[in-house]
């Protein structure tokens, strides 16, 4: 599949000089939701799809740490050191995607361009070599606190990384996740925390009120100083996808179309790292093989 090998970043000088401190950016339509008091992890699986008007949702708070930091996409290759993608993505256009990744804790090196993400995206070929998208997902860095997960979104009107560390996960723990547009094709990134939904990012992308849907574990290694990075298996499952009309949300299953890369069997390989399909497309497991 086409995967996301455009010039996602270009190298910046320093880890550092990379991050800074935002509060959350509000819209006039976020504004009306309020702000998410502190609380612990879910106790319970969400009931209800994730949106503006769900009983109990509301918008995050706190400080975000943004990252400017900028990496090289080094094309459909993949080698120890490089990109490397396990996932699907949907060949058709959809108005949402949601579900559950765990977290586990990968060999990211500190001070250094390694990350390993989970996470979902809803993206389109803009023409040109321009892809336009918004993520959201949990990442280990080597650069923004290195040794811990975050909870984080991009999106290419900012493009930075904002890590929200008023969520604090780590190995172990399991996260609901929720993209999903409105009619009028603005874009939310949600996260289920205590057992509520809380909203990320509002994004007015140029993409419409549908797109294609990504669900991928990516792994990046420092170009510059190559090297294994372990990752212990991560689990996604409750994979749904949101119809174009925005009706109900059904499973990503086998007869939706989708678009998974060179593939012969159950599993797939990519440069020492193994995606095992327990559900084609709703269950899975990515790793080190």
């Amino acid at each position: 599949m086409k995967l996301r090998n455009v010039a996602r970043w270009c190298a910046l000088t320093g880890l550092v000089a990379g991050l800074a401190i935002a509060a959350p950016a509000v819209s006039a339509r976020t504004a009306r939701l309020p702000e998410c008091a502190p609380g612990p992890k879910s106790t319970r699986p969400p009931a209800t799809a994730a949106g503006p008007k769900t009983p109990g949702a509301c918008r995050a708070s706190g400080r975000i740490l943004e990252s400017g930091v900028r990496l090289k996409r080094l094309g459909n290759g993949f080698t120890p050191s490089g990109y490397h993608h396990l996932g699907a993505g949907t060949s058709g256009e959809w108005s949402g995607v949601s579900g559950r990744f765990s977290i586990v804790d990968g060999s990211i090196r500190p001070h250094t361009y390694d990350f390993v993400a989970g996470r979902f995206m809803a993206k389109r070929d803009m023409g040109r070599g321009q892809i336009r998208w918004l993520e959201a997902g949990w990442a280990e860095t080597g650069w923004a606190t290195p040794g811990r997960q975050h909870i984080y979104t991009f999106n290419t009107n900012t493009n930075v990384w904002q890590f929200y560390d008023q969520y604090a996960v780590r190995p172990g723990d399991q996260i609901w996740l929720d993209i999903n547009s409105d009619a009028s094709g603005v874009w939310r990134a949600w996260l289920w925390w205590n057992n509520r939904w809380n909203l990320l990012t509002t994004q007015k992308l140029p993409i419409g009120a549908t797109a294609h849907m990504e669900q991928y574990v990516e792994v990046h290694v420092d170009a510059s100083r190559p090297a294994r990075i372990d990752v212990p298996k991560v689990t996604v499952d409750n994979v749904r996808l949101r119809p174009a009309d925005r009706g109900p949300a059904r499973y990503w299953r086998e007869d939706v179309g989708t678009l998974t890369g060179a593939e012969i069997n159950q599993q797939q390989r990519r440069g020492g790292f193994c995606l095992d399909w327990v559900t084609r497309y709703d269950t899975w497991t990515a790793g080190g093989c």
